[in-house]
């Protein structure tokens, strides 16, 4: 294998964005102060203004095949008040998702505090190494035409396999918890140094820790280098937040994240169906 490329194979399917924002609570409660008309004809213009959310919320919520591809959160603590994640087939859609929103009069009265850009990642170190070999024992030379071509059609075979997972719905889950992450790089510790069947080795160890919560928590990695300032998004949805302590606990105390994980914010938040945002707008769930 060390004569092998030291970079694993990767799938990619959807884009994502995460949007996150804090609502201005005060100027919503003043509206019907401030307006200069009757306090009766601003409550009717605020109905209006969730009305119109939520209408076009409705219309970028689902695919045409009915997968769940924009989802809104209600997030705890001081970071936010709401979260919004979209999936989508290209960086396009997810941009034209962003100005559509902004046309709202609604998005007058939210101020973006955070974001994160990213695709649906799956990591293929068990298949890269049997590509890998399988294109060595046939002669092929490293990124010859024909080295390419092979690496491509088996590329193609993994997507074909693999498409549930790398185009997903939003899980129905009541729980989100997002996390940014990264593989360290210092001096000490550099995850891109290290030799490629250890790395293998190591990530195996890590997904098989994830398969026994698999009955518990929907996890979706996605890849976002030279996208966002980390390398991997992480989101995780479940019925019990809980089991998010557990999992990521548990986690830290295998090789590849207790030597070589760098972790940024936490964000936790709890499903907001589009039409309860009237209630959540009156401060209740």
């Amino acid at each position: 294998m060390s004569d092998f490329p030291p970079v694993p194979l990767t799938l990619e399917g959807s884009a994502v964005l995460h949007q996150f924002f804090r609502f201005d609570w005060k100027s919503w409660r003043a509206f019907a102060d401030t307006s200069s008309y009757s306090e009766s004809y601003s409550e009717s213009e605020r109905k209006k203004i969730v009305a119109e959310f939520i209408s076009v919320f409705h219309g970028l919520e689902k695919s045409t095949d009915g997968k769940v591809q924009s989802a809104l959160f209600s997030q705890l603590g001081h970071k936010g008040d709401l979260i919004f994640v979209h999936f989508r087939d290209s960086l396009e859609a997810l941009n034209q998702v962003e100005l559509t929103l902004a046309q709202t009069r609604f998005y007058d009265f939210l101020t973006p505090v955070h974001s994160y850009v990213s695709v649906v990642e799956l990591g293929l170190y068990e298949s890269t190494r049997k590509t890998y070999e399988a294109a060595a024992e046939k002669g092929l030379a490293q990124h010859s035409p024909e080295w390419n071509a092979e690496i491509t059609e088996s590329l193609a075979r993994a997507t074909a396999a693999m498409a549930p997972r790398l185009f997903p719905g939003m899980p129905e889950a009541k729980y989100l918890c997002f996390y940014p992450m990264d593989r360290k790089r210092d001096e000490q510790k550099n995850w891109y140094n290290i030799p490629f069947v250890d790395r293998q080795r190591m990530m195996h160890d890590h997904g098989m820790i994830g398969r026994r919560y698999a009955d518990q928590v929907r996890q979706i990695i996605t890849g976002s280098i030279g996208m966002d300032d980390w390398e991997w998004g992480v989101t995780l949805f479940a019925e019990e937040p809980v089991v998010f302590k557990k999992l990521i606990y548990e986690m830290r105390f295998d090789e590849v994240s207790a030597d070589y994980a760098l972790f940024g914010q936490f964000f936790i938040g709890l499903r907001l169906q589009i039409d309860k945002l009237t209630d959540w707008l009156s401060g209740k769930l």
